[in-house]
């Protein structure tokens, strides 16, 4: 056992468990934490010869500072040298890789995308043997690399992988992960290590207070004694703790590095300054810079470096410590000689940075060299990277037209990597007097986009549509883009006070020039949308049912630039088939472009088709879904498809806690249409229950509360008339009706009509009533919302029993409550069989089988695989491993009792958890 592993026998025993827990088929991910110098490499190296000598395989890769802004370079460690060794990985995922790491041209994928491609390559390979991955220094692992890894290592389930990270002070992307610290060594063993490094007897009194001062740390154990005199040592080793131990190690390095030969510290600083440990090229820029090789002994007879076949030094620290403790100049001549012997064919990248690093003042070919860097960085993905590269470009740019221009762009680079602070901080120090009228445009619009994608909340709408004026003169279709979204803003704000904003919108993007030839999907909806606030639906119809008919066939680009506003144009018309077919089509564009980050928001608005079908089994695997992927990518999302499931699921105990949540932390948050959507749900809820006069109460809200005229000012509309009317309230109600008419009756689609006259009914008597009951049933027969037509049937018997018609009345009930309890919309199943039961009728629930043990996971990994998807493409969808999938699937197929895939349907159906 070496010297650093005195007494580290539950630090062992718990690496040894992740070890033997990986070769058993557990999936693992762990984080080595703890100070510089406490042994966490010498842990995992152990870790490392232990899972190798049991019979894994372990690659590793190793964080360098100075590499922390080079794309994907922990990555390309990792795994680049087993890509081609496995050939499972899913198509998409591959080239994902392939084109991070430099080998394979394609647009920039989706940083989510990588990460499940990292995880299919461990997946694969690990089929072989188990695959122990270990990155040290995982502090200084470069932004895109660590974002990969930690999504990777979050996903492992049934993988014979482990990953390991051994880091001082992780990163958020590993945050929530096990983690094992590693403190000092225990007094004794601490005494026995210090013992090691002294060349002489030491006074107690001064040991015990070196371990004191070391806190029982290996590194400072081991090395702040060396070059102290037996004087010094005996007068006391402590010193006031005004430099941290992690400094006072580095100083102790620094002053052995002192006393080596000159020529020796610069052969150093050039391999501190290379973050490659190409010894090659040391070798090559320490004789560009007159350095023999043989001065590199010294500093291996010192124990500070090693020159095998890749340049290791002892510790990041003695790297640290040649680098700081150099002259700037000696430290610019070093990153020169490194630019020159790198090849700027293979390496163009490196070379640039070094360039930059040697650069000392504005410097427009360099400059410009990084500029090119950025692109390839940002045509890999690395966004981060990107953002490095022209950050840097920006401080050696003297013109201050570029200047600014750059600035611009890192702006904007940083913006899509989600750094919104170095956004604004970019903004702030772009020359505002150097400023084009186009440039103040595009930085106008990007403080708005971080504000609007920050969740700010009030006043962003505003700021896009400043941002839109201003590049009115230069860029309509961007313009229009930019108005679209300021509506969308102020529809999501929701506040009441931001109406005057939105009717300004609507004038600015009814101002703009008229797009020559025939109307585009952009042209049609931004219009649609501005005469529907300006002038109503019945004006706005005509345009959105064009509209509608176009946006179905939008181009994937235009569905991840606006097509989040795109879905809005069938609920103005009512085309619920419509509706159905553009929220599946865009989860399936955004899924098949990689754009995992955007997902979430496609899978809740496909949230809302589902539930209307009365697909409750399917909108609980979408809410599995949609929180797998918000969990799988760092990002929460409001819960309202979960609202929206458990309120038609009438379980007032589980809906209450969501529908409250939403409307404290939407009215923190600014974002009204949460609050608005929790009272809608909250009046299905309340109305399923039959407490009529608190269901109009939120229902009443719903509709006040929102300036969204497509979802919030309709939606709630039928809730608060069949509340209001059934609590007695018909003035109420007739003002409801009054509004609800004013956009089903210009629509004329079976859906409007049918919920039209639905309501009417119920402010109708005698044979007018009667008539209008059976047209909503007729009507709502025609369409896939069988929520509704079961309320019909219901309101229908409802009327038919208080008409004292008891047979009739019974035929709908019966009707309704068997629809309701298929669709387990149970409240709404006990108000009709409470019904039932006051016509004299016996009422029987329906027989089904004990409820599924399957959780929400299983459940939609079975019935995707009922429905013909192969296990790599479940995994594809779940960012689950195709391997984890079989695991899954295997679950279920003993909890349902059943022996293979062409038994699932029967099983789901048996169950209750089919959704045809």
């Amino acid at each position: 056992m070496s010297a650093g592993l005195m007494g580290r026998q539950a630090e062992r025993a718990a690496l040894s468990q992740f070890v033997e827990a990986v070769r058993r088929g557990e999936g693992r991910a762990m984080v080595v934490r703890g100070e510089a110098g406490v042994g966490k490499t010498v842990l995992v190296d152990d870790l490392a010869r232990l899972a190798s000598g049991s019979g894994c395989q372990v690659i590793r890769a190793v964080g360098v500072q100075s590499e922390m802004e080079l794309a994907f370079a922990g990555l390309h460690q990792l795994c680049a040298p087993v890509l081609d060794q496995v050939k499972g990985i899913p198509g998409p995922q591959d080239h994902a890789l392939r084109t991070a790491f430099g080998l394979a041209d394609g647009p920039p994928p989706d940083r989510f995308l990588v990460g499940l491609g990292v995880l299919s390559l461990l997946s694969e390979l690990a089929g072989e043997r188990p695959v122990i991955c270990v990155v040290d220094d995982e502090q200084w692992l470069d932004r895109a690399s660590v974002q990969a890894l930690g999504f990777a290592a979050r996903r492992l389930a049934a993988d014979r992988v482990g990953l390991l990270f051994a880091a001082r002070e992780p990163g958020a992307e590993l945050v929530g992960l096990p983690e094992l610290e590693i403190g000092g060594l225990p007094a004794d063993d601490a005494r026995a290590l210090l013992a090691t490094a002294l060349a002489g007897p030491l006074d107690e009194r001064v040991r015990e207070l070196i371990i004191a001062e070391t806190r029982g740390n290996p590194l400072a154990l081991l090395e702040l004694p060396r070059g102290l005199s037996q004087a010094e040592l005996a007068g006391g080793f402590g010193l006031p703790g005004v430099t941290s131990l992690a400094g006072r190690i580095e100083d102790s390095f620094t002053r052995r590095l002192a006393t080596l030969p000159a020529p020796t510290r610069q052969m150093l600083l050039v391999a501190a300054a290379d973050p490659s440990g190409d010894r090659a090229l040391v070798w090559r820029a320490a004789r560009r810079l007159g350095i023999p090789v043989q001065h590199a002994d010294a500093a291996v007879q010192a124990g500070l470096v090693e020159f095998g076949l890749l340049v290791r030094f002892r510790h990041p620290l003695v790297r640290s410590a040649v680098y700081q403790s150099a002259r700037e100049s000696d430290r610019r001549a070093a990153h020169a000689a490194l630019a020159e012997v790198t090849d700027p064919e293979l390496d163009p990248d490196r070379r640039a940075w070094h360039r930059a690093q040697a650069a000392d003042g504005p410097d427009e070919d360099v400059a410009a060299e990084l500029e090119s860097s950025a692109g390839r960085a940002q045509a890999r993905g690395g966004m981060a990277a990107a953002a490095a590269f022209l950050e840097r470009s920006v401080l050696l740019t003297a013109d201050p037209v570029r200047h600014t221009e750059r600035a611009l762009a890192a702006a904007q680079v940083n913006m899509q990597a989600g750094a919104f602070g170095q956004v604004l901080e970019l903004l702030d120090r772009a020359d505002a007097a150097s400023l084009d009228e186009f440039q103040q445009a595009r930085a106008e619009l990007l403080r708005a986009n971080v504000a609007f994608a920050s969740g700010l909340g009030n006043g962003t709408a505003e700021l896009l549509l400043k941002a839109g004026r201003l590049l009115e003169p230069f860029d309509l279709n961007l313009t229009r883009e930019t108005y679209l979204s300021a509506m969308g803003a102020a529809f999501v704000t929701g506040q009441l006070s931001e109406r005057g904003v939105l009717s300004e919108i609507c004038r600015a993007a009814e101002a703009l020039p008229v797009s020559p030839g025939e109307p585009r999907p952009l042209d049609l909806l931004l219009h649609g949308h501005a005469v529907l606030i300006m002038d109503g639906h019945a004006a706005a119809v005509p345009i959105m049912k064009q509209a509608a008919k176009v946006l179905t066939g939008i181009p994937v680009e235009d569905v991840l630039r606006w097509g989040w506003m795109a879905t809005n144009a069938h609920p103005i018309v009512w085309d619920f088939e419509g509706f159905r077919g553009i929220c599946e089509r865009q989860v399936r564009l955004v899924r098949e472009a990689g754009a995992l980050a955007q997902l979430p928001l496609y899978l809740n608005q496909l949230g809302i088709v589902c539930p209307w079908m009365g697909d409750l089994a399917g909108t609980a695997a979408l809410v599995a879904e949609t929180e797998s992927v918000a969990t799988a990518i760092g990002s929460p999302i409001a819960p309202f498809t979960l609202m929206r499931l458990q309120t038609l699921q009438g379980r007032e105990a589980e809906a209450s806690a969501p529908i409250t949540s939403a409307i404290e932390q939407s009215a923190a948050g600014g974002q009204g249409i949460a609050t608005a959507w929790a009272h809608w749900m909250a009046a299905v809820l309340y109305n399923g229950l039959g407490r009529y006069e608190e269901a109009a109460s939120v229902a009443g809200l719903a509709v006040t509360e929102s300036l969204d005229p497509h979802f919030m000012a309709i939606w709630p509309l039928p809730e608060l008339v069949e509340a209001a009317a059934l609590s007695g309230d018909l003035e109420s109600a007739g003002r409801a009706m009054e509004r609800l008419t004013a956009s089903t009756r210009p629509a004329g689609t079976d859906w409007a009509l049918g919920i039209e006259a639905r309501c009417r009914a119920l402010l109708s008597d005698g044979a007018d009533a009667e008539d209008l009951y059976t047209t909503a049933i007729t009507c709502l027969g025609q369409t896939e919302v069988r929520p509704e037509l079961a309320r019909a049937h219901l309101l229908y018997g409802e009327w038919l029993r208080r008409a004292r018609r008891r047979t009739d009345s019974r035929a709908q009930l019966r009707t309704a409550h068997r629809l309701f309890e298929e669709m387990g919309m149970e409240a709404f199943a006990t108000r009709a069989a409470r019904e039932l039961r006051a016509t004299g009728a016996t009422v029987t629930k329906r027989a089904v089988t004990a409820p599924s043990t399957l959780t929400a996971q299983e459940a939609t990994i079975a019935r995707l695989a009922r429905d013909g998807h192969s296990n790599p493409e479940i995994g594809t969808q779940l960012f689950l491993s195709a391997r984890t999938v079989e695991w899954h699937l295997r679950k279920v197929f003993t909890k349902l009792g059943i022996g293979s895939r062409n038994e699932l349907r029967a099983a789901l159906v048996r169950h209750g958890l089919d959704s045809h």
